[in-house]
């Protein structure tokens, strides 16, 4: 049966299974081993490789959701955009990126890229004439985050897309935020996906791990680089991963349909004076996220007013935890300027709007009933 015809929860389920040819059983048998035979075989197996059999089928689950024809697994999310950009890009190259994204990528940028020669621009906002702006002759990548975290800020894909190609540039995204089941860019003429899978497709706050998907001709060169650089996945990890993946789609729609829910609550909170969060008809890029997302997400940041201490109403909290991760079944919360983005400097954090009131909220699969009792005696406690 073709992929495209199956439907979400049934590629979750499904797709990727590693077949149990002796025992039949529902679950995909643990390959552990390191050694493989190399003698009279198609495939040469190696975990450094990116191909042992729970690797290998878990890429094809990952390929499946995001409508690409290959994909691979690595350690961590950094793991997989440091690779993706090591492949290509060199010494005398060019990166565009855009300016609202995650603080990781954003330092990896300013710390490494200098020590490869590769050069780089950060946009000034993150509209499609801000990147055409900075292009530069020797530009071969572009690269977007959309939601942004955390100001789930909205890109236009499409936008980028046709701009790259119109340039003979390169475009790639992280599509965190928005995991498979709300977004898939590939559809919108993006190049590369990549994904903290540490996040949704985990979904349960016990993974770290990575994904990039693109075509076979773009993941046969981040291959190369990848097993130069080793930062692939043990197989017990992987077995773990293609598990939680089988409900992903149902996680992810009850997560996106509680944030609708409390971000609609939180807008007319007196003690909340902004809430971001693009289902929501007063984002600027309201109307831009519903052509190019099949939902809004489970991902939301709001703002205290001044006189409550961000820190000590996390620590209020009961229910929803203070965590420096996201997109777990359970709620949680965190300040970016101390997390996500701490590795910038004040006024790098104030020029993309990210301020000491901020707090960003991943929203899980509890009663939103409970999550808003929560957060009310969290305040009234202060």
């Amino acid at each position: 049966m073709s992929k495209k015809k199956l439907g979400l929860n049934t590629i979750c389920t499904h797709i990727g299974e590693v077949k149990d040819e002796q025992f039949k059983g529902a679950v995909s048998p643990m390959y552990l081993s390191s050694s493989y035979e190399f003698l009279d075989v198609d495939v040469k197996r190696y975990p450094r490789y990116f191909n042992t059999p729970n690797q290998e089928h878990l890429s094809k689950k990952i390929a499946a959701l995001e409508h690409t024809e290959a994909a691979m697994i690595f350690g961590s999310g950094m793991a997989a955009i440091s690779t993706m950009f090591l492949a290509f890009l060199r010494q005398g190259d060019h990166l565009v990126v855009q300016n609202t994204l995650y603080g990781g990528t954003l330092n990896f940028i300013k710390e490494e890229f200098p020590k490869y020669g590769i050069e780089y621009t950060f946009t000034s906002g993150y509209k499609v004439e801000d990147f055409e702006a900075v292009i530069q002759p020797n530009t071969k990548l572009i690269h977007i985050e959309t939601p942004s975290n955390p100001l789930l800020t909205i890109t236009d894909i499409k936008a980028i897309a046709e701009l790259g190609k119109s340039k003979g540039i390169l475009t790639s995204i992280d599509n965190t935020f928005a995991s498979p089941v709300n977004q898939n860019p590939m559809d919108l003429g993006i190049d590369m996906v990549m994904h903290s899978a540490t996040k949704y497709f985990g979904g349960h706050s016990d993974i770290l791990a990575g994904a990039v998907a693109s075509s076979n001709e773009h993941m046969e060169r981040i291959w190369n680089v990848g097993k130069n650089l080793g930062g692939s996945l043990s197989d017990m990890t992987v077995w773990m991963l293609e598990r939680s993946m089988k409900t992903l789609g149902l996680r992810v729609k009850a997560q996106t349909k509680n944030a609708m829910k409390l971000a609609k609550w939180l807008e007319k909170h007196p003690k909340i004076s902004k809430v971001y969060y693009p289902g929501l008809k007063s984002h600027p890029e309201h109307k831009l996220a519903k052509s190019q997302m099949s939902g809004f997400g489970a991902m939301l940041s709001f703002e205290l007013i001044d006189d409550i201490d961000a820190l000590l109403f996390q620590k209020q909290l009961k229910l929803i935890k203070s965590s420096m991760s996201l997109a777990g079944v359970e709620s949680t919360m965190l300040s970016p300027y101390l997390t996500s983005h701490a590795l910038l400097t004040q006024d790098e954090r104030d020029a993309v709007g990210i301020n000491n009131q901020l707090i960003r909220f991943s929203v899980g699969i509890e009663e939103t009933k409970d999550l808003k009792r929560d957060i009310n005696q969290a305040i009234a406690n202060l």
